[in-house]
């Protein structure tokens, strides 16, 4: 059965791929399993993120519950109680990890998290595309998961992605609507050439140059406030 987030469309300020524009934490998820090859599939992208000299410094502990529940209760038993309590529920669990020090050469990597987080974003992306949801999060126990996981020393636990389909839609008149997500506008953190110089965004002449608007839109759509 086909489900979908029960979110509203909020406004954005220019076209914005829809797949982006898609994309919401989750943190209601439907018991339907992730088949193997579409979490492959997911995966296939992380792995094709960009990252410095190519290093590559990322790795993911997986915890599929109808696979392997022992493994998923290991990974969900170092989130923080108010985490827990959402994201034991999801089909998959997964715990990015990052290298700490190039391969090459044994320098620190001070780009390391810099690009797990890239690779993250192709993970949400690609598993948005497939008609998955995720919640991502960073109240978790670093220490307990590199115990319970096996996780070696030189490697950093860096976040848990709750991963699966959207739970049904709550019915009824008196559902809660959820929270609309908001954004910072570009204005308050994109500068011009100096530190605290706002950028000249608004030119008119840029209109026609935000290209082609296939799978484009100028709406998002939000289930949290992230």
């Amino acid at each position: 059965m086909n489900t979908t987030i029960d979110t509203p469309e909020i406004a954005v300020e220019l076209p914005l791929h829809d797949v982006l524009a898609r994309r919401a934490s989750a943190h209601a998820f439907s018991p339907r399993p992730v088949a193997a090859a579409t979490l492959r599939s997911i995966l296939e992208a992380a792995r094709w993120a960009p990252s410095s000299y190519n290093a590559q410094p990322w790795a993911f502990v997986v915890g599929d519950k109808q696979q392997h529940p022992e493994e998923h209760d290991a990974i969900a038993s170092t989130l923080i109680d108010v985490n827990r309590r959402w994201a034991a529920n999801a089909p998959i669990l997964i715990v990015t990890v990052a290298r700490a020090a190039f391969p090459h050469n044994g320098a620190p990597n001070r780009h390391a998290w810099h690009d797990v987080g890239l690779a993250t974003a192709n993970l949400l992306t690609q598993a948005t595309s497939l008609g998955l949801v995720a919640g991502p999060m960073g109240g978790f126990d670093p220490k307990a998961a590199r115990e319970k996981l096996g996780i070696p020393e030189g490697w950093e636990p860096v976040a848990v992605i709750a991963l699966g389909y959207p739970a049904a839609k709550s019915g009824g008149p008196d559902a809660a609507a959820p929270k609309p997500r908001e954004r910072k506008p570009l204005e308050q953190f994109v500068f011009a050439g100096r530190w605290g110089q706002p950028a000249d965004l608004n030119f008119a002449s840029r209109d026609a140059e935000a290209g082609p608007l296939d799978g484009f839109r100028r709406v998002g759509i939000a289930a949290s406030q992230n």
